[in-house]
């Protein structure tokens, strides 16, 4: 008897820059400390800046300006190191710089991930040393500008 497949599922991130600092959820789980982006998935009839905007209001309490598409990845989650848990997903993550109002501090959204436990600024200068996720970005972040930048960076974690 075959499986059923699993539908790939469509997710839009926020990659926030501000003063040097990109705004993250800090999360804690079994392993310990992550960090990674707002945002998540996109529902049947949203169109992905719409998706983003919801997520955002979720996750960080505040609407975001959604601006341009910078990069596109596809996660396979039996090709990454968590694939315990997740192996059977496939999505694909649209992200897109986005900007927050000039007078957001960051705090908890209306509602949060379960693992999420604050939101921070986080320097971009410690992205590499700290648990941000998808790892890979850490050093696209301080050159969004940079025309020779891939947009399609295939799966990567």
């Amino acid at each position: 008897m075959k499986r059923p497949v699993k539908p790939i599922k469509n997710a839009a991130k926020a990659i926030i820059i501000r003063e040097g600092a990109i705004l993250a959820l800090r999360k804690e789980d079994k392993d310990g400390v992550y960090y990674s982006l707002p945002g998540g998935g996109q529902e049947k009839g949203e169109t992905l800046d719409a998706a983003l905007v919801r997520e955002c209001v979720e996750e960080i309490g505040t609407e975001v300006e959604v601006r341009r598409l910078v990069f596109v990845r596809d996660y396979i989650g039996a090709n990454h190191e968590f694939a315990k848990e997740d192996s059977e997903v496939h999505k694909v993550e649209f992200f897109f710089e986005c900007r927050v109002p000039e007078i957001y501090r960051p705090r908890l959204g209306t509602k949060p991930d379960a693992t999420q436990k604050s939101v921070v600024w986080l320097p971009l200068e410690e992205t590499f040393d700290s648990m941000l996720y998808p790892r890979a970005f850490c050093e696209y972040f301080a050159k969004l500008d940079d025309t020779s930048n891939p947009v399609y960076l295939g799966d990567i974690n």
